[in-house]
């Protein structure tokens, strides 16, 4: 049983690095990102390109996704998003297309070579990157088997969460985009440069997503369509959550993540998703604004 909560913290953590990211844009620009998945995406590529090119190990790849998807999110709110605000199916179709192009930029570089970072027990097997010895292999703990790379997520998650928190609740920075997701116009009126703190929450939201691909890369093969798969996800989690509320995405990727884990590892992959989708539904009904409403715009 411990296994099976272990699995399910790792997965819950990834699943808060994708959904750190959706919650803040959305509550601070009232953005839906549909290119988010491609950020991950972008940041897993970023990891697995340093690690053939440049021979960089894990440690010193986190931080470079970080910035290049960072950077790409920066160029997107710029060129896309900042003449769409206040209109949300506009965005939403906009970034939508831009998800593709990008999907369609790395499929024509790349075709059809996949990459992957190589942990025993996890991932597809693919060796694109140096990975510290101590992460690679198992550790039997009391008869229970830790994979010490899952620990490292965990780890890598918490401490992001922490700096997310700082930044929101302990700087004037975050005073000025809690006080954007409250109300644009008036924070615009009290001097608040709404476009420049939109754009670089976008980026730091587009930064997480980056580091959340990195990490991602030891349980899926790093591919084109990568992040399609994961941002419906990052989604759920954020509904559940309550948009704009940091607590209640960290405990909706809490839960999401360790019901994922148990049922999969109790049955399969097909059935622990339609499980979570059926807990997602359940937990609307109970709560439509999500587990923490945030009263915002």
């Amino acid at each position: 049983m411990s296994d099976i909560i272990f699995i399910g913290l790792s997965l819950s953590s990834i699943l808060l690095l994708i959904a750190l990211g959706l919650s803040i844009t959305y509550g601070a620009m009232g953005v839906i990102n549909m290119a988010h998945g491609e950020l991950v995406m972008i940041g897993a590529y970023t990891a697995v390109l340093a690690g053939l090119h440049l021979g960089l190990n894990l440690f010193f790849a986190l931080p470079l996704a970080f910035v290049t998807s960072g950077l790409v999110g920066l160029v997107i709110e710029r060129l896309v998003i900042r003449r769409l605000y206040g209109r949300i199916i506009d965005t939403l179709l906009a970034t939508w297309g831009v998800a593709i192009l990008l999907q369609q930029l790395i499929r024509l570089e790349f075709g059809l070579s996949f990459f992957g970072i190589h942990i025993d027990g996890l991932g597809p097997g693919l060796q694109n990157m140096t990975v510290p010895a101590f992460l690679t292999q198992p550790i039997d703990v009391a008869g229970m088997t830790i994979q010490p790379y899952r620990t490292f997520i965990i780890v890598v998650t918490l401490m992001l969460a922490g700096l997310t928190w700082w930044l929101m609740y302990r700087t004037p920075m975050g005073v000025q985009v809690r006080a954007i997701m409250r109300n644009p116009q008036i924070a615009a009126a009290c001097g608040i440069d709404v476009r420049r703190v939109s754009a670089l929450t976008f980026a730091y939201g587009s930064g997480l997503a980056g580091i959340a691909g990195v990490l991602l890369a030891g349980f899926k093969t790093v591919m084109p369509e990568m992040g399609a798969s994961v941002v419906v996800d990052g989604f759920l989690v954020v509904v559940v959550g309550g948009v704009g509320s940091l607590l209640g995405t960290i405990l909706a990727a809490g839960i999401l993540g360790q019901i994922n884990g148990i049922v999969a590892l109790a049955s399969n992959d097909i059935i622990a998703r339609a499980v979570v989708f059926a807990v997602v539904i359940a937990l609307i009904l109970w709560r439509p604004r999500g587990l923490f409403s945030f009263k915002s715009r």
